[in-house]
Order: C-alpha cells, then sequence, then structure tokens
C-alpha cells in the first residue's frame, strides 16, 4: 500500500473511519479464505538507510528525500495475479488521491509464489 504523501496526517477520526474500512475490506479477502496475514507500517521511529557514493546514510523517518511512502501489506493466497490484482482494487488506501496497490508474487523457498 502506497501513500503518495506520507508526511500528510490524518485526523484521528479519519484514520479509525480508513481502519474501519480496511478490517471490512481484509474480512472480505479472509472470508474466502484467501488472507494469509498483513500490518501497518509505523512511521514513528522509521529510518531510512540508503548508500550515498557507497557510504551508508541515515535518515530520520521514511520521508527522506521523497513524498511517497509504504503504509502497510498484506499476503493473500490467490491463484493468478490477477485474482490479486482484484482483491486490490478493494482497498480503501486507493480512497487517497495518488495512492496505490503494488501487486507481486512472494519469493518462498527459492522459487516464486
Amino acid at each position: 500500500m502506497r501513500h503518495e504523501d506520507g508526511a500528510k496526517v490524518a485526523s484521528p477520526e479519519q484514520i479509525q473511519q480508513w481502519m474501519k474500512q480496511t478490517m471490512e475490506w481484509i474480512d472480505g479477502i479472509a472470508a474466502k479464505n484467501k488472507f494469509v496475514s498483513g500490518t501497518g507500517l509505523l512511521f514513528d521511529g522509521a529510518r531510512v538507510v540508503v548508500t550515498t557514493h557507497a557510504k551508508p546514510v541515515v535518515t530520520n523517518g521514511p520521508f527522506g528525500d521523497i513524498k511517497e511512502t509504504i503504509g502497510g501489506f498484506i499476503v493473500v493466497k490467490a491463484d493468478s495475479v490477477e485474482e490479486a490484482v482484484e482483491f486490490a482494487k478493494g482497498c480503501p488506501v486507493l480512497q487517497g488521491e495518488g495512492n496505490s496497490m503494488e501487486v507481486r508474487r512472494i519469493a518462498h523457498n527459492g522459487g516464486a509464489h
């Protein structure tokens, strides 16, 4: 789940509404026995490590030199990438202008799943 501008802070009421919508979305995937795991990613205390001229540089927070942030992820059991894309289309994070969902297969024990 990518947020176009992670520096924007939503109100507690808005966050509560989004969390409710997100849990309903995940519950729908789980009802199909397709949900594996997932979590939100906290920004407090986060660090970004970037290699610059072969020397690692650490910045506070995930907002270093970029606006886009990764706000969370879920893992689903999909029969195809297309099925996973259909799940992603229902994610409430897409209500935010410029937000996106990235869908990928994952590596497991040396192979892709």
